[in-house]
């Protein structure tokens, strides 16, 4: 037998082409630790700038390298790459829109809205002062509304300077319904906005369940209502000292519009609008 070196083609084991290895992308981020694969540098990124990296190891020295492959972090070999920009998650205000980017206060709008007492005007600084004070809105308090015809003469809102207002307990047949009717009827009515919600006071918007209780108590006629919901909770009542802290638990218990009755959000919503829109 003859051994015949060449009855094969020697060439054949080269035929196979192999394809590049890929290797997984690694975004640069500050402090991880780098193992450069040419010389065994071992060192945390401290600096990314202009394609360069410059890495500190153990001892405090840096050295500077590029991006790109020739790395292993974690004992695998990678490609390091630029960070990948993220945009910053937008901050949403307790009203549910988002927030407005940090910037000098706007000038106060000649608008006003106006609510009934301290209560309501606490409860929309909590859920719409980011909002407010964005759109340069102000939020005055009267004391109550009988009055408020006189007080909206005084005002004589025009179509550059608008009035909102917001009443409690506006049902129809109501002395504020009627107190409503008057204004919308009146000389400036086609420039001041009366809505309201359908509650006995501003306490009730608060949905019961922020407070963990299934349903607000219904007060007896002839009780003086934020009296006899305290006196139902069980808590004291004797003076408006008690009230004012009685309250006060109450709106800490409100965080954002999700704590509220969709009959205030709306109202309230509206009147923003109003006194924000431009005049045709």
């Amino acid at each position: 037998m003859t051994d015949d070196r060449y009855s094969h083609d020697v060439l054949a084991d080269f035929r196979r082409v192999r394809a590049p290895r890929v290797l997984p992308k690694v975004p640069v981020e500050q402090g991880m630790v780098i193992e450069v694969i040419a010389d065994g540098y071992v060192g945390a990124l401290v600096l990314h700038s202009h394609g360069l990296l410059e890495l500190e190891d153990r001892h405090g020295r840096s050295r500077s390298f590029p991006l790109g492959s020739g790395y292993l972090i974690d004992g695998v070999a990678v490609e390091l790459i630029k960070p990948v920009f993220q945009e910053p998650a937008r901050r949403t205000t307790a009203s549910g829109s988002f927030a407005a980017a940090a910037e000098r206060a706007r000038t106060a709008r000649a608008s006003r809205i106006y609510v009934e007492g301290r209560h309501d005007a606490e409860l929309v600084e909590r859920v719409w002062g980011d909002d407010l004070r964005a759109e340069g809105v102000v939020v005055e308090f009267l004391g109550g509304i009988d009055d408020l015809e006189g007080i909206v003469a005084e005002f004589a809102p025009t179509s550059e300077r608008k009035l909102g207002i917001l009443v409690d307990h506006l049902v129809a047949g109501s002395k504020e319904s009627r107190i409503a009717d008057a204004v919308g009827r009146g000389k400036y009515g086609a420039h001041a906005l009366v809505v309201g919600h359908p509650f006995v006071d501003v306490w009730q918007a608060v949905k019961p369940q922020s407070l963990g209780i299934d349903r607000w108590p219904t007060i007896a006629r002839g009780t003086e209502w934020k009296h006899g919901i305290c006196a139902a909770f069980g808590w004291p009542h004797g003076d408006q000292a008690d009230i004012a802290r009685a309250w006060q638990h109450i709106l800490s218990k409100v965080t954002s519009y999700a704590d509220l009755e969709p009959a205030l959000l709306g109202r309230v919503e509206q009147l923003i609008d109003f006194v924000t829109s431009e005049a045709p």
